[in-house]
């Protein structure tokens, strides 16, 4: 019996060690196991951080470049609630035309412009409609100037969804016809529209949403427009083209940012560059600078006005009289005049006035004021860059066209796209559209006036040139040549070695207006808006991210006095497991002395 008690007794105790021990074990397995999982989650966590906040892959930003293109040129989604519209009504002196924009909601980055694409409608065809005549025709009934501009608001309003109306704002700018006008006639007409469109329309319309805009704001538009399309608003990468620029006060740092593109646009009239400068401009004179100030424009495109990643200084003027018709028509009339005071009568058929500037054989006439001169094509190219060269009105220094300040061009980091004639003239006939080179150009232009003019009428019958060219252009290509010539590198001063101009119609196989440039810039502190809203939503609701993905340095300091908390907490563990044993064995030998006492 006392065997049997003797054995039991031990038992039960070494029972109760040994189920100690393997809790001890448990909890010590589950500890280590809480804390490989710990450290996973935070390798997953830092993973997760590089990939949402680190730095994107250039060919990432490529393909989305590409998406986005690829998407504007789909129909429109309007059953997506996300989208945002506005409008923009072109008033301009032949006529008015509305063009209706989207954009997704704004990315977050407050560096980023609203992705602003035109609108497509079912077809895929741009939103667009036109009428005619222009806005300035009502200047003695301006009491109808907004029913004369419902029916493009009509047009807009019904490809708008209807729930997107009060929050689609809607600007009116009117162009060269309005500038013509007395400013009482401009009040009276924008007065009509402010007070009637309201009552017509839904759109979030206002005084300010409709004014005349001087031809400085329509070429800041136009040059805005173009580089969004190209995409030189992005932020620039290793293989990007960057300039160094310069912004605000002297003591600032140089931003680098991808190289911006200057235009030139020739049209029938009329001449325009607009370009970026960089570089702060130090003038020679007082007169000077303020000649300097009416042509340069600095603006802040960005949403936030305290940064100045999208600061833009640019240089815009226009030239009248200087567009390719005009120009033509200026030196018919010196020839006239200079005739008519040479000979005191007019010039007979049997002695026309022989004219470097039109094609070899070519006879033409020019009437002005009842007289008429006979004129005879030579052919001359070199003879025809001598005498158009005066009428460029060229002035020395820093003065260009017509003695107007030129701020300068860094011709060894800078790049050109020339509109209008400059691609009509390089491309109808010569076939020498797109990147330019002027030694090839001019070698093309003078063989195309030293040709007969009865080959080329030949070759105009059998379609050797662009199918937009015509008779007229076939009789003015060689004096409106040389008048191009002459524009980009006496004028402009462009070196003839120049490699970065590229003559265009279109940019990525669509016209770009100057509309776009005009609603980026209305609308570019909508993201700053949204990104207020953003930030005090993201403030109730995501205090985790707010908290330590961007404070990462707090966040690897919790982590680091949990693995601290969870070591010390096992040695102690080990500790009272080792005390306890000690005590157990201490037990059992207490328990065997006794044993041993009561044995017979």
């Amino acid at each position: 019996m006392a065997r049997i008690t003797f054995s039991c007794l031990p038992a039960s105790c070494y029972c109760s060690v040994s189920l100690l021990s393997l809790g001890c074990a448990v909890r010590q397995k589950v500890l280590l196991l809480l804390l490989l999982f710990i450290i996973s989650f935070i390798l997953l966590l830092g993973v997760y951080q590089r990939q949402l906040w680190g730095p994107q892959r250039r060919s990432g930003a490529r393909v989305n470049m590409y998406i986005s293109m690829a998407e504007s040129m789909e129909a429109t989604d309007v059953t997506n609630p996300a989208l945002n519209y506005g409008v923009v009504v072109d008033c301009g002196s032949s006529g008015s035309r509305v063009f209706v924009y989207y954009w997704p909601p704004h990315n977050g980055n407050p560096h980023t412009l609203l992705d602003i694409r035109q609108m497509k409608d079912r077809d895929r065809a741009p939103v667009v409609k036109k009428i005619k005549p222009g806005i300035s025709t009502l200047a003695q009934t301006p009491s109808h100037a907004s029913d004369y501009l419902s029916p493009l608001l009509s047009f807009a309003a019904a490809h708008v969804p209807q729930s997107k109306h009060k929050e689609t704002p809607v600007y009116i700018l009117c162009t060269a016809g309005m500038r013509l006008l007395p400013e009482s006639q401009q009040a009276a007409i924008l007065e009509d529209l402010v007070n009637d469109i309201p009552l017509e329309f839904d759109f979030l319309f206002s005084r300010s949403h409709a004014e005349v805009i001087s031809g400085k704001q329509e070429g800041v538009y136009a040059w805005i427009g173009i580089n969004f399309v190209l995409g030189r608003f992005d932020h620039a990468d290793e293989e990007d083209t960057t300039v160094e620029v310069m912004t605000g006060s002297q003591s600032q740092q140089p931003i680098s940012r991808r190289r911006t593109v200057g235009i030139i646009d020739m049209g029938g009239a009329s001449l325009q560059i607009a370009y970026e400068v960089p570089s702060a401009i130090t003038f020679s004179s007082p007169q000077e600078e303020e000649a300097g100030k009416s042509v340069l424009a600095e603006f802040n495109l960005g949403c936030d006005v305290e940064h100045t990643q999208h600061v833009y200084r640019v240089y815009v003027t226009t030239f009248l009289g200087f567009g390719g018709n005009m120009a033509r028509q200026r030196y018919e009339d010196q020839l006239v005049n200079a005739t008519l005071a040479d000979t005191r009568v007019l010039t007979s058929l049997d002695k026309p006035y022989l004219d470097p500037c039109l094609p070899a054989g070519l006879s033409d006439s020019v009437v002005r004021d009842n007289h008429t001169i006979q004129l005879r094509g030579q052919g001359d190219w070199t003879r025809c860059l001598q005498v158009v060269r005066p009428f460029l009105g060229l002035h020395n220094g820093t003065m260009s066209l017509g003695g107007v300040y030129q701020a300068p061009i860094n011709f060894s980091n800078s790049e050109f796209y020339g509109f209008s004639e400059f691609f009509y003239c390089t491309e109808d006939v010569l076939r020498l559209g797109g990147q330019y080179n002027s030694q090839r150009f001019s070698k093309a232009a003078a063989d195309y006036c030293a040709t007969k003019w009865s080959t080329l009428k030949q070759r105009l019958e059998n379609r050797l040139f662009s199918q937009h060219a015509d008779i007229d252009r076939v009789k003015k290509q060689c004096f409106k040549s040389a008048w191009m010539f002459e524009v980009l590198h006496s004028g402009f001063r462009f070196p003839t070695n120049y490699p970065s101009l590229k003559t265009a119609q279109l940019v990525y196989n669509k016209e770009v207006q100057w509309t776009l440039g005009a609603i980026l810039f209305k609308t570019r502190f909508l993201p700053l808006r949204d990104l207020q809203q953003e930030t005090l939503r993201q403030s109730h609701s995501s205090w985790l991210r707010s908290s330590f993905v961007y404070n990462h340095h707090l966040l690897s300091l919790c982590i680091l006095v949990v693995l601290l908390a969870i070591l010390l907490y096992i040695l102690r563990l080990r500790r009272i497991h080792q005390r306890e044993q000690r005590q157990a064995e201490a037990l059992n030998l207490l328990w065997a002395e006794e044993g041993e006492a009561l044995l017979p």
